[in-house]
């Protein structure tokens, strides 16, 4: 029996559609609705570690769910999953996970 690589992604996968059910509609809300956002409050809140690690979280997570869902709708599709498709889903949610770390770690501390 070949191993699965699976595992790391589906608790990826898990843990983007846990956060992206509890604390998504809240972004959305406090984004809609709330108090306008004022840019030196946001970047002091980016630049704490505890908001560098939220916004990670949230912004990786919720790209490795994305990554996840379209890998698997792929084969929704009748299209055949291979390498490639892998490559591209999970690559991109790879890059832009890392990009955000490295724009987070650029503003500061």
């Amino acid at each position: 029996m070949k191993p699965s690589r699976e595992p790391p992604y589906w608790l990826l996968f898990g843990a983007g559609g846990m956060l992206a059910a509890l604390v998504g509609p809240g972004l959305a809300w406090l984004i809609a609705f709330g108090p306008p956002l004022d840019s030196a409050r946001v970047h002091a809140f980016a630049r704490h570690p505890l908001g560098k690690a939220f916004l990670f979280a949230v912004v990786a997570l919720f790209l490795w769910h994305a990554a996840h869902r379209l890998y698997h709708t792929i084969h929704d599709f009748g299209w055949k999953r291979g390498e490639a498709e892998w490559l591209l889903c999970y690559g991109v949610a790879a890059m832009a996970s890392a990009a955000a770390a490295l724009a987070l770690v650029a503003i500061g501390f």
